[in-house]
C-alpha cells in the first residue's frame, strides 16, 4: 500500500501502538489551552463532553457548537455537538468529528506513483449526563469510529464513562474518566487494533481571593511510568478578567519530551488560549503544538438556541 498512507497514520499518533489516535487531538479550545485533556473545569461549554461526559450537565439547553482544529500540513479536524436538557437533572448530547488528511499520493513497493487517494477518521457519538445531587454528576457516551484510507476501512465501538464532584462554595472540582473503552469490529488490516483507552483524574480549584483557577490533570493512570511520573501530569491556570472572558495557559511535560529534537522541544508542551461570551454566543481559541512539524490552532463557536 502507499508509503504516504503509512506516514499519515504515524502523524496522527503521537505515542503508543493503538489505533484511532485522532481521538487524542483536542476538540475543546478550553481543554486544549490547559494542557490538552482537561476533564474537571465547570463551564457552560458543549465541547467538554468530548473529554468528560459528566460535565454535560453544566451546558445550557439547546446549545450548538461548531469547532475546527488545524493539525499537520493539510490535515484538519471539523466537529460539531448539540446538547439538550432532559428534565431538571439530565442532559443529552450528540456529536461528530472528522479528521481529514486530504489527498495523499499512492505508490507501489518500488515507490512509483499510482495516483491519489483520500484518507479520514470519523467519530459519531451520543451521550447522557445526570446530576445525582447538587455536588455529584455522572455521564456516559457511546462512539462509532470509522477510518477510511483509500480502499481500506475499519469500524470500532467505544464508550466513555465519567464522574464529577463539584463543591461550588469552596471552588473544588474533581473528575475521574475512563476514555475510549471498546475495540474494533472490522479491522483496517488483518490485525485488530485497540482503542487509545485512558483513565484520567482531574482536579480544578477556583481561588477565593483572586479571579484564578488552577487545574491538574493526571492521565494514563493504568500505564504508570515510574521513571518519569511528571509525564502523567498536565498543568493549567486560568485568569478571568470578567465573568464573560477567560485566558488560560497550560503545560504538558509528556508532549514536550516526546517532541524534543536536538535537546530542544521548540515550545512543545506549552499551550494557551482565550474565550469570550456575549449573551448566548461563545467563542474560544487555543494554540498548541502536537507534532514536531507543525503548530495547531483550535477554534470553538457555540450558540444556545
Amino acid at each position: 500500500m502507499a508509503t504516504c498512507l503509512t506516514v499519515s497514520i504515524a502523524a496522527s499518533a503521537q505515542a503508543g501502538d493503538t489505533g484511532y489516535q485522532f481521538l487524542n487531538v483536542p476538540t475543546s479550545a478550553h481543554s486544549a489551552a490547559l494542557g490538552g485533556n482537561n476533564v474537571s473545569i465547570i463551564e457552560d461549554d458543549a465541547t467538554l463532553l468530548f473529554t468528560n461526559p459528566a460535565l454535560l450537565v453544566n451546558v445550557s439547553d439547546k446549545t450548538l457548537s461548531l469547532n475546527y482544529t488545524s493539525y499537520i500540513a493539510s490535515t484538519s479536524k471539523l466537529s460539531a455537538a448539540f446538547t439538550k436538557k432532559a428534565g431538571e437533572r439530565g442532559s443529552w448530547a450528540a456529536g461528530a468529528m472528522v479528521l481529514s488528511y486530504g489527498d495523499l499520493i499512492e505508490t507501489n513497493e518500488n515507490f512509483e506513483e499510482l495516483g491519489k487517494f483520500s484518507a479520514s477518521d470519523i467519530n459519531i457519538q451520543g451521550g447522557y449526563s445526570y446530576m445525582f445531587n447538587d455536588e455529584w454528576s455522572g455521564g456516559v457516551q457511546g462512539k462509532v469510529l470509522m477510518s477510511n484510507y483509500g480502499e481500506f476501512s475499519s469500524v470500532a465501538l467505544g464508550v466513555d464513562l465519567g464522574i464529577n464532584y463539584y463543591d461550588a462554595d469552596r471552588g473544588w472540582s474533581l473528575s475521574l474518566v475512563a476514555q475510549n473503552l471498546g475495540g474494533q469490529v472490522d479491522a483496517l488490516y488483518e490485525k485488530h487494533e485497540s482503542l487509545p483507552c485512558d483513565v484520567v483524574l482531574g482536579v480544578s480549584k477556583e481561588l477565593a481571593n483572586a479571579p484564578l483557577r488552577l487545574s491538574f490533570t493526571f492521565d494514563e493512570l493504568t500505564d504508570w511510568d515510574v521513571e518519569k511520573p511528571i509525564d502523567h501530569l498536565a498543568f493549567g491556570v486560568e485568569f478571568f478578567p470578567s465573568s464573560a472572558t477567560w485566558v488560560a495557559l497550560g503545560y504538558n511535560p509528556r508532549r514536550a519530551n516526546e517532541m524534543k529534537v536536538a535537546d530542544s522541544s521548540k515550545w512543545a508542551g506549552l499551550s494557551l488560549g482565550a474565550g469570550l461570551g456575549i449573551k448566548k454566543f461563545k467563542i474560544g481559541l487555543a494554540y498548541g503544538k502536537y507534532h514536531v512539524a507543525s503548530s495547531s490552532l483550535t477554534i470553538n463557536a457555540s450558540y444556545s438556541l
